[in-house]
């Protein structure tokens, strides 16, 4: 199992990362929570990591945060919800803010996640009511790399799980001069939980 990495960030294609580890690139998934605080590429970074196998896929997962791995991994436990839901829950709403929801039952809020619908929102109200508790005290394959930072933004929004329409519209209605494609990337996401 993989529990850590540290070494240099060679690439960042939200959410896909590339940390290279004594000449080993290691391909990982992160929350847009992670990808927004990572620093630049060539600097060092380190990364709690979830490490999945599955029939016919491997995959790591990389957070910034010890507390935002436990939540990636008590999310799971809902029936229904898999590592791409539980990647959009991280990057939709901090740690503090889903366990607030949660613990408020707020279904309606929960719903504004990609990928979460009514029923799973009240699944996941139910059965993680009281596993929410302590979590936030817890000390591109395939993709073509785009040219600009709204388009960027577009590519990252569609693999959180966002119809490429919808992508487009909050990408734009986000982007202001100068952004960076992180920064339109967060204000989409906080105008979609309006």
């Amino acid at each position: 199992m993989i529990g850590r990495l540290k070494g240099i960030l060679v690439s960042k294609q939200p959410p896909w990362l590339v940390v290279d580890v004594g000449g080993v690139g290691y391909e990982l998934e992160a929350p847009m929570s992670t990808v927004f605080d990572l620093p630049e590429t060539g600097r060092e970074v380190a990364l709690f990591t979830h490490y999945a196998v599955k029939e016919d896929t491997v995959a790591l997962y990389g957070f910034l945060r010890e507390n935002e791995r436990v939540l990636f991994r008590t999310i799971q436990k809902v029936s229904g919800i898999g590592a791409k839901i539980a990647l959009a829950v991280l990057s939709g709403a901090s740690t503090d803010e889903f366990a607030r929801l949660v613990q408020a039952g707020d279904i309606a809020a929960l719903t504004r996640i990609p990928g979460i619908g009514k029923k799973t929102a009240e699944r996941i109200v139910v059965e993680l009511r009281d596993r929410v508790d302590g979590i936030a005290a817890v000390p591109g394959a395939g993709v073509a790399v785009p040219r600009d930072a709204q388009s960027e933004a577009v590519v990252a929004l569609q693999q959180l799980g966002y119809k490429p329409a919808e992508a487009a519209r909050l990408a734009k209605d986000a982007a202001t001069d100068g952004d960076s494609a992180e920064a339109i990337i967060r204000k989409a996401l906080k105008a979609a939980l309006r």
